[in-house]
Formats: structure tokens, C-alpha cells, sequence
């Protein structure tokens, strides 16, 4: 996969949320903020995988919310949660095949709340091509790290199944 650059290039989002998810750990995340940017390492995701998958969004089939999720990867899925925190979700894979990964962590910051409060990611991201985006993209890292995986946090309402399956991938203590 050429990239221009450390950024992520548009196929690399085009892939199963499966092969995404894990391999995001360890990417640089880079926000502009004014005439600097933040930059930190993703470090926990979840995925979330088409409309057979229970605790996603999909679920349910296409919806003035979740409509940038049947989009071709590498677009930001922002939803606000409890009216207070918005979640930053990645768009993965082909177009009509809804997938994406939840960021749940950034070294300092645990929590999907937390991240994009600290990236300061509102309703204004929706949809935004994270290729092409001059305010928010996916750096690539040669960091090494060990991947832990295990059950997605939260999701009880998605039954035993789904909310059981080991579909959220964290770094495993410090990088390696």
C-alpha cells in the first residue's frame, strides 16, 4: 500500500473492520489544532461490523445517523452519546457494506469520551475523508506493540452473542 507521505491512503480503509481494528493500534493520530498539532497514539478500538452485527449501528439498516457508515472507508462516524460526548468511529471497507472502528483510546486519554474531547471532535466531522481531511487524519507508525483482544465494552443490549464476541483490540502495557 503507497502512502503519501505517513498518511493513510483511501485503501487502507477499504479493508474488512476486522483487519482495520487491530492495525490502527500504534498509528498516530493527528488533529490541527491553530497552527500545531496534536498527535497521539491510538492505542484501544473496537469494531463494529455490518448490519448482521447486533451492538452496530447498521443493525437496523440505513439511517439519517448511520448513513456515512454505508460509504467506502476512511470517513468519520461521529454520533453524540448521553447528549454530552461524541464518539469518533472510522468508516472501513466498501460502499453498502457498513463497518466501523470505535477509538476508544489515545495514549493519555482512555475512554471514547475522553478522545474526542481531547482531539475536540464535535458534529462538524461527520462524514470528513479522513485522506483528505486538513484537520484530522491517520499517520502511520513503525512502532511494534503486543495486541490484546477481548469482548466490546457496553453492549449488553446486543444479546450474549454479539456482545461477547472478542471484537475490541488494545496495546497490551507500554510499546515495544
Amino acid at each position: 500500500m503507497k502512502m503519501s507521505g505517513n498518511k493513510l491512503p483511501k485503501e487502507y480503509f477499504c479493508r474488512d473492520v476486522l483487519e482495520v481494528a487491530p492495525s490502527l493500534l500504534g498509528k498516530y493520530i493527528i488533529r490541527k489544532n491553530g497552527s500545531s498539532n496534536l498527535k497521539y497514539i491510538i492505542n484501544e478500538v473496537e469494531a463494529y461490523r455490518g448490519e448482521e452485527d447486533l451492538a452496530c449501528h447498521a443493525s437496523k439498516g440505513k439511517t439519517d445517523r448511520n448513513r456515512v457508515m454505508y460509504e467506502q472507508g476512511g470517513l468519520v462516524y461521529v454520533y453524540l452519546i448521553y447528549g454530552i460526548h461524541w464518539m469518533l468511529n472510522i468508516v472501513t471497507g466498501e460502499k453498502n457494506h457498513p463497518q466501523a472502528v470505535l477509538i476508544r483510546g489515545i495514549d493519555k486519554y482512555s475512554g471514547p469520551g475522553r478522545v474526542s474531547q481531547s482531539l475536540m471532535i464535535d458534529k462538524s466531522f461527520y462524514g470528513e475523508d479522513l485522506t483528505r481531511s486538513r484537520r484530522i487524519w491517520i499517520e502511520d507508525n513503525d512502532i511494534n506493540a503486543e495486541i490484546k483482544k477481548g469482548p466490546r465494552i457496553g453492549i449488553d443490549y446486543s444479546g450474549s452473542y454479539w456482545s461477547k464476541i472478542p471484537w475490541r483490540f488494545w496495546i497490551n502495557g507500554d510499546l515495544l
